[in-house]
């Protein structure tokens, strides 16, 4: 088993990178000292993000990547490793969310929401799992959801089942690929202070969903942000399988 060198430049790849809480993510790992691909469908935000970070284009770079294509995942990797040589880090943070009460969703909604979500972190553990095995090094880390825990209490049921799938397969991957030197953790956040959140809770809701907080306000992106970059260094070896909760004590374990 081999692991890259402390003083050697790490690349990580951020699926929807471009906006939200994924732009955080790209830049609390590209503060770290990672090299980040910004991964997303809308091109003119993730070249703004690039741009903000590295106007030389050397240490961040954009890729496009819709997560329900398996083969864009295989073209991302193949592409930065004809450019840097390697891949360390996959951070599947792309997400669609959707509100509608279970019984009026319709099943290709359902599955829409499913395939984008859960499909989405199966085809990328999956593809760059492989490389990271072959490797004998690699962080996975997804993004899971406190309604994935809870059964979800502002979202829908599609949106609450896909981050379930997506703390099992954190188990699955992390348990497969821990003897290749190979980490994959999850985080679940609640209801944090990003442009998705606030469309799902509207400022006429605000006031009752803060009341359901116990620590009384939404979360912080940043933070969570540095929680990605945390699990994405050499340091975090010995966190495998494990879902991190960050919550404000809406869900106890």
């Amino acid at each position: 088993m081999t692991a890259p060198l402390p003083e050697k430049i790490q690349t990580a790849v951020v699926t929807g990178g471009a906006r939200g809480f994924g732009a955080e993510a790209v830049r609390a790992l590209h503060r770290a000292g990672f090299r980040v691909i910004i991964s997303d469908l809308d091109a003119e935000a993730g070249a703004a993000l690039a741009s903000e970070l590295d106007l030389a284009g050397e240490t961040a770079v954009t890729a496009t990547l819709d997560v329900t294509r398996p083969g864009d995942f295989q073209s991302v990797l193949d592409k930065t490793i004809d450019r840097w040589g390697s891949v360390e880090v996959l951070v599947n943070n792309a997400a669609r969310t959707a509100v509608q009460p279970v019984l009026e969703i319709d099943p290709a909604d359902f599955n829409a929401i499913l395939s984008t979500n859960a499909g989405g972190t199966f085809a990328g553990s999956q593809i760059f799992g492989r490389h990271f095995k072959a490797r004998g090094y690699g962080r996975i880390i997804n993004l899971a959801s406190l309604a994935g825990q809870n059964g979800g209490t502002a979202t829908g049921a599609h949106y609450a089942a896909s981050k379930g799938a997506i703390l099992t397969l954190t188990k699955i991957f992390a348990r497969d690929l821990a003897p290749f030197g190979v980490t994959c953790n999850a985080i679940a956040p609640g209801p944090m202070d990003t442009p998705m959140v606030r469309s799902v809770i509207t400022p006429e809701k605000m006031a009752g969903a803060l009341a359901g907080i116990p620590v009384g306000h939404l979360g912080d992106p940043v933070f969570v942000a540095q929680l990605v970059a945390l699990l994405a260094g050499p340091t975090a070896g010995f966190v495998n399988g494990a879902c991190w909760d960050v919550n404000g004590g809406i869900y106890m374990r």
